[in-house]
């Protein structure tokens, strides 16, 4: 697994382009985002069809497909913000041309479902993209655990390195180890095994969290990693927040972290639970791609 590089960091008066290559977004949800990133001295750029609506998707496969392209090919543009996720992206991959974006590279941000493009940029880029929070997460007043999370995403796109301090787990196993942080969101990894879009995870820190999955699937999903040899390969894991779980009538009798502790329990790399990443409010950004380093329960990115 190699480390990529990361493309120029923003600085004021860059253009940067939001684009929705999954659910839709209302003119409501999106116009706090553009405020605040108009207030970091950016110029902000509205993709077509980021409002248009077929089924549950932002437009069909070809609007929101143009929509991403016209993003990756234009050399002004520094950087790509989703404006949310939900399911698509992955619908998009195997039409995107990635030739002119080698060119002129840029940060690709985003989670959840853009787990999916970040793994395919991974593979076929050499370029960090950006794990972090998302327009549909940015309102007018924010928590103070979402404004950490914005002020993180600022920092990374603009070039202010920080670390992040891990937090103590009954399910931790701690330890030092360094590596290319890559992965997101589990369900979206699970389903692009077996891919093009998908890595090895050779000597990564692999990341995950997930939102409002059974816990029987959870086990599923991890048990499908595990026999594709992906947990043989890492130098260690976190698991961020695993949101809003569901379980059966007849209960599975173990919680999402739990199922993963259990899958990881015959390796001995570190394993770090409650890392602040994920579907919940403290979502802190952090550089796919990159080579990071956990020393004494500090997690910092090393971006080159």
């Amino acid at each position: 697994m190699s480390n990529k590089k990361a493309p120029a960091f923003l600085q004021k008066g860059d253009k940067i382009a939001i684009v929705s290559t999954a659910r839709s977004i209302r003119q409501a949800e999106i116009q706090p985002s553009v405020k605040l990133f108009e207030s970091w001295g950016l110029k902000v750029l509205i993709g077509d069809h980021i409002h248009s609506v077929d089924r549950q998707f932002a437009g069909t496969d070809d609007d929101r497909l143009a929509d991403l392209q016209k993003a990756m090919d234009d050399p002004e543009v520094k950087a790509i913000v989703c404006s949310r996720g939900g399911y698509g992206t992955a619908r998009l991959l195997d039409k995107l041309d990635l030739g002119q974006f080698r060119n002129s590279p840029k940060w690709v941000v985003g989670y959840s479902d853009i787990t999916a493009l970040h793994l395919h940029m991974y593979n076929h880029t050499d370029w960090c993209t950006i794990h972090g929070t998302m327009p549909i997460n940015i309102n007018s007043t924010p928590t103070d655990a979402q404004q950490l999370s914005i002020s993180s995403l600022r920092d990374l796109l603009f070039g202010e390195k920080k670390s992040y301090q891990l937090v103590n787990h009954t399910l931790n196993r701690p330890g030092d180890m360094s590596g290319t942080v890559l992965g997101g969101n589990l369900s979206m990894i699970y389903s692009l095994l077996g891919s093009p879009s998908c890595p090895d995870f050779e000597s990564c820190i692999l990341f995950l969290e997930d939102l409002d999955e059974y816990l029987y699937h959870v086990d599923r999903m991890m048990l499908n990693i595990k026999r594709n040899g992906i947990l043989d390969k890492l130098s260690g894991v976190l698991v961020g927040s695993m949101s809003d779980m569901n379980d059966n009538t007849i209960p599975f009798g173990k919680t999402a972290e739990e199922i993963i502790s259990e899958h990881l329990a015959e390796f001995d790399y570190p394993v770090y639970f409650g890392f602040p990443a994920g579907h919940q409010d403290l979502n802190l950004a952090m550089p796919f791609g990159s080579k990071c380093v956990v020393e004494q329960n500090k997690f910092t990115p090393v971006v080159i």
